[in-house]
Protein backbone atom coordinates (compact mmCIF):
# COMPACT_ATOMS: atom_id res chain seq x y z
CA UNK A 1 0.00 0.00 0.00
CA UNK A 2 3.19 2.71 0.69
CA UNK A 3 4.40 1.55 -2.46
CA UNK A 4 1.46 2.26 -4.52
CA UNK A 5 0.63 5.81 -2.63
CA UNK A 6 4.97 6.93 -3.17
CA UNK A 7 4.51 5.20 -6.91
CA UNK A 8 1.09 7.65 -7.40
CA UNK A 9 2.84 10.63 -5.90
CA UNK A 10 6.14 10.23 -7.75
CA UNK A 11 3.71 9.93 -11.06
CA UNK A 12 2.02 13.39 -10.06
CA UNK A 13 5.28 14.83 -9.29
CA UNK A 14 6.48 14.01 -12.75
CA UNK A 15 3.51 15.42 -14.12
CA UNK A 16 3.40 18.84 -12.41
CA UNK A 17 7.10 19.12 -13.47
CA UNK A 18 5.91 18.27 -16.97
CA UNK A 19 3.12 21.20 -16.98
CA UNK A 20 5.58 23.80 -15.41
CA UNK A 21 8.46 22.71 -18.12
CA UNK A 22 6.14 23.43 -20.79
CA UNK A 23 4.90 26.59 -19.37
CA UNK A 24 8.48 27.95 -18.71
CA UNK A 25 9.22 27.03 -22.38
CA UNK A 26 5.43 29.03 -23.90
CA UNK A 27 6.72 32.02 -21.76
CA UNK A 28 10.54 32.24 -23.29
CA UNK A 29 8.56 31.97 -26.77
CA UNK A 30 6.29 34.32 -26.35
CA UNK A 31 9.04 36.41 -24.41
CA UNK A 32 11.32 36.88 -27.23
CA UNK A 33 8.78 36.95 -29.96
CA UNK A 34 6.70 39.77 -28.45
CA UNK A 35 9.70 41.96 -28.22
CA UNK A 36 11.35 41.14 -31.51
CA UNK A 37 8.09 41.99 -33.20
CA UNK A 38 8.20 45.64 -35.03
CA UNK A 39 6.86 48.43 -32.66
CA UNK A 40 7.24 50.78 -29.67
CA UNK A 41 6.39 49.88 -27.12
CA UNK A 42 7.26 53.51 -25.60
CA UNK A 43 3.93 54.45 -27.22
CA UNK A 44 1.47 51.99 -25.45
CA UNK A 45 2.94 53.58 -22.20
CA UNK A 46 3.20 56.87 -23.00
CA UNK A 47 0.47 57.27 -26.21
CA UNK A 48 0.42 59.99 -28.31
CA UNK A 49 2.64 62.06 -26.11
CA UNK A 50 6.02 59.48 -27.62
CA UNK A 51 5.73 61.53 -30.42
CA UNK A 52 6.59 65.06 -28.24
CA UNK A 53 9.53 63.27 -26.59
CA UNK A 54 13.32 63.90 -27.81
CA UNK A 55 15.60 61.04 -28.05
CA UNK A 56 17.12 61.42 -25.10
CA UNK A 57 13.84 61.50 -23.27
CA UNK A 58 13.12 58.51 -25.21
CA UNK A 59 16.29 56.29 -24.14
CA UNK A 60 16.09 57.26 -20.42
CA UNK A 61 12.03 55.93 -20.92
CA UNK A 62 13.04 52.86 -22.17
CA UNK A 63 15.95 52.55 -19.83
CA UNK A 64 13.47 53.06 -16.73
CA UNK A 65 11.30 50.55 -17.80
CA UNK A 66 13.96 48.24 -18.71
CA UNK A 67 13.82 48.17 -22.33
CA UNK A 68 17.88 48.38 -22.67
CA UNK A 69 18.99 45.39 -21.38
CA UNK A 70 19.36 42.23 -23.15
CA UNK A 71 16.48 39.85 -23.67
CA UNK A 72 17.85 37.09 -21.04
CA UNK A 73 18.30 39.67 -18.45
CA UNK A 74 14.98 40.73 -18.86
CA UNK A 75 13.00 37.14 -18.94
CA UNK A 76 15.36 36.74 -15.75
CA UNK A 77 13.85 39.89 -13.97
CA UNK A 78 10.01 39.35 -15.35
CA UNK A 79 10.33 35.53 -14.29
CA UNK A 80 12.07 36.66 -10.45
CA UNK A 81 8.75 39.18 -10.63
CA UNK A 82 6.29 36.29 -11.51
CA UNK A 83 8.00 33.85 -8.84
CA UNK A 84 7.15 36.78 -5.83
CA UNK A 85 3.70 36.69 -7.13
CA UNK A 86 3.42 40.12 -9.06
CA UNK A 87 2.85 40.52 -12.87
CA UNK A 88 3.56 44.08 -13.09
CA UNK A 89 1.65 47.04 -14.27
CA UNK A 90 -0.12 47.26 -17.81
CA UNK A 91 2.15 49.81 -20.12
CA UNK A 92 -1.84 50.39 -22.01
CA UNK A 93 -4.32 50.79 -18.50
CA UNK A 94 -1.60 52.00 -16.22
CA UNK A 95 -2.83 49.21 -13.74
CA UNK A 96 -1.74 46.34 -12.22
CA UNK A 97 -2.01 43.20 -14.36
CA UNK A 98 -3.70 41.17 -12.22
CA UNK A 99 -6.55 43.76 -11.78
CA UNK A 100 -7.16 44.48 -15.34
CA UNK A 101 -7.32 40.61 -15.80
CA UNK A 102 -9.75 39.98 -13.04
CA UNK A 103 -12.39 42.51 -14.45
CA UNK A 104 -12.59 40.94 -17.42
CA UNK A 105 -11.49 37.02 -16.47
CA UNK A 106 -15.48 36.48 -15.20
CA UNK A 107 -16.66 37.58 -18.72
CA UNK A 108 -14.68 34.73 -20.57
CA UNK A 109 -15.31 31.95 -17.96
CA UNK A 110 -19.26 32.79 -18.28
CA UNK A 111 -19.03 33.22 -22.20
CA UNK A 112 -17.05 30.13 -22.58
CA UNK A 113 -17.97 27.42 -20.42
CA UNK A 114 -21.55 27.69 -21.27
CA UNK A 115 -20.03 27.34 -25.24
CA UNK A 116 -18.04 24.07 -24.05
CA UNK A 117 -21.10 22.88 -22.06
CA UNK A 118 -23.61 23.41 -24.33
CA UNK A 119 -21.68 22.46 -27.20
CA UNK A 120 -20.82 18.62 -26.13
CA UNK A 121 -24.36 18.21 -24.35
CA UNK A 122 -25.53 18.55 -27.76
CA UNK A 123 -23.14 16.78 -29.34
CA UNK A 124 -23.51 13.60 -27.57
CA UNK A 125 -27.45 13.59 -27.75
CA UNK A 126 -26.82 14.34 -31.85
CA UNK A 127 -24.33 11.95 -32.01
CA UNK A 128 -26.22 9.55 -30.10
CA UNK A 129 -29.18 10.25 -32.13
CA UNK A 130 -27.35 9.41 -35.61
CA UNK A 131 -25.72 6.13 -34.93
CA UNK A 132 -29.18 4.74 -33.68
CA UNK A 133 -30.36 6.15 -37.41
CA UNK A 134 -27.16 4.88 -39.65
CA UNK A 135 -27.90 5.20 -43.58
CA UNK A 136 -30.77 7.10 -42.77
CA UNK A 137 -31.44 11.07 -44.27
CA UNK A 138 -30.80 12.13 -40.63
CA UNK A 139 -27.50 10.73 -40.44
CA UNK A 140 -26.49 11.45 -43.95
CA UNK A 141 -27.37 15.62 -42.96
CA UNK A 142 -25.51 15.13 -39.38
CA UNK A 143 -22.59 13.66 -41.27
CA UNK A 144 -22.12 16.63 -43.91
CA UNK A 145 -23.33 19.17 -41.66
CA UNK A 146 -20.15 18.32 -39.87
CA UNK A 147 -18.17 18.68 -42.68
CA UNK A 148 -19.13 21.96 -44.40
CA UNK A 149 -19.37 23.77 -40.23
CA UNK A 150 -16.22 23.16 -39.31
CA UNK A 151 -14.54 24.20 -41.91
CA UNK A 152 -16.53 27.57 -41.49
CA UNK A 153 -14.46 30.11 -40.04
CA UNK A 154 -16.09 31.65 -36.53
CA UNK A 155 -15.18 35.25 -37.57
CA UNK A 156 -17.01 34.78 -40.72
CA UNK A 157 -20.07 33.05 -39.10
CA UNK A 158 -19.99 35.54 -36.28
CA UNK A 159 -20.45 38.42 -38.98
CA UNK A 160 -22.92 36.68 -40.76
CA UNK A 161 -24.72 36.14 -37.29
CA UNK A 162 -24.74 39.74 -36.55
CA UNK A 163 -26.10 40.69 -39.88
CA UNK A 164 -28.89 38.60 -39.55
CA UNK A 165 -30.12 38.43 -36.20
CA UNK A 166 -28.69 42.14 -35.21
CA UNK A 167 -28.75 44.33 -38.15
CA UNK A 168 -31.83 42.67 -40.09
CA UNK A 169 -34.06 40.97 -37.54
CA UNK A 170 -32.83 43.51 -34.74
CA UNK A 171 -33.96 40.66 -32.11
CA UNK A 172 -30.25 40.63 -30.60
CA UNK A 173 -27.59 42.59 -29.59
CA UNK A 174 -24.62 43.39 -32.38
CA UNK A 175 -22.13 43.18 -29.56
CA UNK A 176 -20.61 43.73 -25.96
CA UNK A 177 -21.59 42.63 -22.56
CA UNK A 178 -24.47 44.46 -21.28
CA UNK A 179 -26.41 47.27 -23.10
CA UNK A 180 -25.27 50.98 -21.67
CA UNK A 181 -26.25 51.23 -17.49
CA UNK A 182 -27.00 48.09 -17.11
CA UNK A 183 -24.04 46.39 -16.33
CA UNK A 184 -25.80 44.58 -12.62
CA UNK A 185 -28.50 43.37 -14.99
CA UNK A 186 -27.80 39.21 -15.05
CA UNK A 187 -30.93 38.73 -18.04
CA UNK A 188 -29.30 41.74 -19.96
CA UNK A 189 -26.33 40.11 -19.68
CA UNK A 190 -27.47 36.34 -20.77
CA UNK A 191 -29.14 38.18 -23.90
CA UNK A 192 -26.11 39.49 -24.91
CA UNK A 193 -24.46 35.96 -24.82
CA UNK A 194 -27.00 34.60 -27.01
CA UNK A 195 -25.14 35.28 -30.72
CA UNK A 196 -21.81 34.79 -29.08
CA UNK A 197 -22.69 31.23 -27.28
CA UNK A 198 -24.56 30.65 -30.37
CA UNK A 199 -21.81 30.99 -32.99
CA UNK A 200 -19.03 28.40 -31.22
CA UNK A 201 -21.70 26.18 -31.12
CA UNK A 202 -22.69 25.91 -34.39
CA UNK A 203 -19.29 26.04 -35.51
CA UNK A 204 -18.34 23.42 -33.15
CA UNK A 205 -21.47 20.72 -32.57
CA UNK A 206 -21.63 18.97 -36.19
CA UNK A 207 -17.72 18.00 -35.78
CA UNK A 208 -18.10 16.71 -32.27
CA UNK A 209 -21.38 15.14 -33.06
CA UNK A 210 -20.04 13.08 -35.59
CA UNK A 211 -16.91 12.03 -33.49
CA UNK A 212 -19.42 10.39 -30.87
CA UNK A 213 -21.40 8.92 -33.86
CA UNK A 214 -18.24 7.35 -34.99
CA UNK A 215 -17.24 6.16 -31.87
CA UNK A 216 -20.51 4.55 -31.22
CA UNK A 217 -20.59 2.84 -34.60
CA UNK A 218 -17.21 1.60 -34.29
CA UNK A 219 -18.32 0.28 -30.74
CA UNK A 220 -21.34 -1.11 -32.20
CA UNK A 221 -19.17 -3.65 -34.16
CA UNK A 222 -17.57 -4.89 -31.64
CA UNK A 223 -18.45 -8.45 -30.57
CA UNK A 224 -19.72 -8.28 -26.92
CA UNK A 225 -22.56 -5.56 -28.76
CA UNK A 226 -23.25 -8.73 -31.33
CA UNK A 227 -23.68 -10.97 -28.18
CA UNK A 228 -26.07 -8.30 -26.82
CA UNK A 229 -27.88 -8.62 -29.54
CA UNK A 230 -28.17 -12.46 -30.18
CA UNK A 231 -29.67 -12.43 -26.57
CA UNK A 232 -32.29 -9.72 -27.51
CA UNK A 233 -31.30 -7.05 -25.73
CA UNK A 234 -32.79 -3.49 -27.66
CA UNK A 235 -30.19 -1.49 -29.92
CA UNK A 236 -30.75 1.24 -28.10
CA UNK A 237 -30.46 0.18 -24.40
CA UNK A 238 -26.97 -1.91 -25.91
CA UNK A 239 -26.17 1.95 -27.25
CA UNK A 240 -27.24 3.79 -23.75
CA UNK A 241 -25.91 1.49 -20.96
CA UNK A 242 -22.98 -0.45 -22.52
CA UNK A 243 -21.30 1.45 -25.36
CA UNK A 244 -21.75 5.41 -24.34
CA UNK A 245 -20.08 4.49 -21.19
CA UNK A 246 -17.14 2.63 -22.90
CA UNK A 247 -16.34 5.62 -25.69
CA UNK A 248 -16.13 7.78 -22.62
CA UNK A 249 -11.95 7.57 -22.04
CA UNK A 250 -11.83 8.92 -26.00
CA UNK A 251 -14.27 10.89 -25.77
CA UNK A 252 -12.65 12.80 -22.80
CA UNK A 253 -9.51 13.06 -24.73
CA UNK A 254 -11.29 14.52 -27.72
CA UNK A 255 -13.23 16.95 -25.78
CA UNK A 256 -9.37 18.10 -23.60
CA UNK A 257 -7.97 18.32 -27.50
CA UNK A 258 -11.25 20.65 -27.88
CA UNK A 259 -10.34 22.86 -25.34
CA UNK A 260 -7.47 25.01 -27.54
CA UNK A 261 -9.95 25.09 -30.22
CA UNK A 262 -12.63 26.42 -28.40
CA UNK A 263 -10.71 28.81 -26.79
CA UNK A 264 -9.48 30.36 -29.97
CA UNK A 265 -12.78 30.44 -31.19
CA UNK A 266 -13.90 32.18 -28.21
CA UNK A 267 -10.68 34.66 -28.17
CA UNK A 268 -11.84 35.45 -31.87
CA UNK A 269 -15.34 35.88 -31.22
CA UNK A 270 -15.44 38.03 -28.68
CA UNK A 271 -13.14 40.28 -30.74
CA UNK A 272 -15.39 40.40 -33.33
CA UNK A 273 -18.48 41.28 -31.16
CA UNK A 274 -16.61 43.27 -29.17
CA UNK A 275 -17.07 41.35 -26.07
CA UNK A 276 -14.83 42.45 -22.53
CA UNK A 277 -13.03 39.49 -22.44
CA UNK A 278 -9.61 37.73 -21.72
CA UNK A 279 -9.70 37.12 -26.07
CA UNK A 280 -9.48 40.91 -26.83
CA UNK A 281 -7.69 41.72 -23.82
CA UNK A 282 -5.04 39.37 -25.19
CA UNK A 283 -4.81 41.00 -29.03
CA UNK A 284 -5.07 44.87 -27.29
CA UNK A 285 -1.89 43.78 -25.16
CA UNK A 286 0.29 42.61 -28.35
CA UNK A 287 -1.34 45.42 -30.62
CA UNK A 288 0.26 47.71 -27.81
CA UNK A 289 3.21 46.16 -27.18
CA UNK A 290 1.84 45.93 -23.64
CA UNK A 291 4.55 43.25 -22.37
CA UNK A 292 3.55 42.44 -19.01
CA UNK A 293 -0.17 42.02 -20.10
CA UNK A 294 0.38 39.67 -22.93
CA UNK A 295 2.74 37.35 -20.42
CA UNK A 296 0.02 36.83 -18.41
CA UNK A 297 -2.96 36.42 -20.45
CA UNK A 298 -0.31 33.74 -22.73
CA UNK A 299 0.37 32.14 -19.54
CA UNK A 300 -2.91 31.95 -18.43
CA UNK A 301 -4.64 30.39 -21.64
CA UNK A 302 -1.48 28.48 -21.38
CA UNK A 303 -2.24 27.38 -18.45
CA UNK A 304 -5.99 26.14 -19.03
CA UNK A 305 -4.72 24.10 -22.27
CA UNK A 306 -1.91 22.20 -20.73
CA UNK A 307 -3.83 21.35 -17.62
CA UNK A 308 -6.81 20.51 -19.22
CA UNK A 309 -4.88 17.91 -21.17
CA UNK A 310 -3.35 16.35 -18.36
CA UNK A 311 -6.75 15.84 -16.31
CA UNK A 312 -8.51 14.50 -18.99
CA UNK A 313 -5.43 12.07 -19.32
CA UNK A 314 -5.94 10.95 -15.67
CA UNK A 315 -9.57 11.01 -15.63
CA UNK A 316 -9.30 8.82 -18.56
CA UNK A 317 -6.81 6.76 -17.11
CA UNK A 318 -9.39 6.10 -13.82
CA UNK A 319 -12.06 5.00 -16.61
CA UNK A 320 -10.31 2.92 -18.31
CA UNK A 321 -6.59 1.77 -16.76
CA UNK A 322 -5.54 0.14 -19.97
CA UNK A 323 -5.15 3.77 -20.99
CA UNK A 324 -1.96 4.42 -18.66
CA UNK A 325 1.07 3.73 -20.83
CA UNK A 326 3.89 1.92 -18.84
CA UNK A 327 6.07 4.82 -19.61
CA UNK A 328 3.52 6.97 -17.34
CA UNK A 329 3.26 4.66 -14.42
CA UNK A 330 6.37 5.96 -12.74
CA UNK A 331 6.35 2.30 -11.08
Amino acid sequence: MDYERKSTFKYALCRIAEMILILLILSMIVFALSRLCPGDPLRSWYGDGVDRMSAEQKASARESLGFEKPLPVQYGIWLKDLAHGELGLSYKYKRPVAEVIRGVLANTIVFGLTAYIMTFVLAFRIGRLSAKREGTKLDRFICKAGVISGNIPVFFLSLICILIFAVNLRILPTGGAYSYGAEGNLLDRAWHLVLPVFVIVIGHLWYYSYMVRNLLLEEMRKEYVLLLKAEGMPRTRIINKYCMKNILPPMITIMAIAVPHLLGGTYVVEMVFGYPGLGRLSFESALYKDYNMLMATTLLTGSVVVISNYLAQIIGEKIDPRMRHEEGSYE
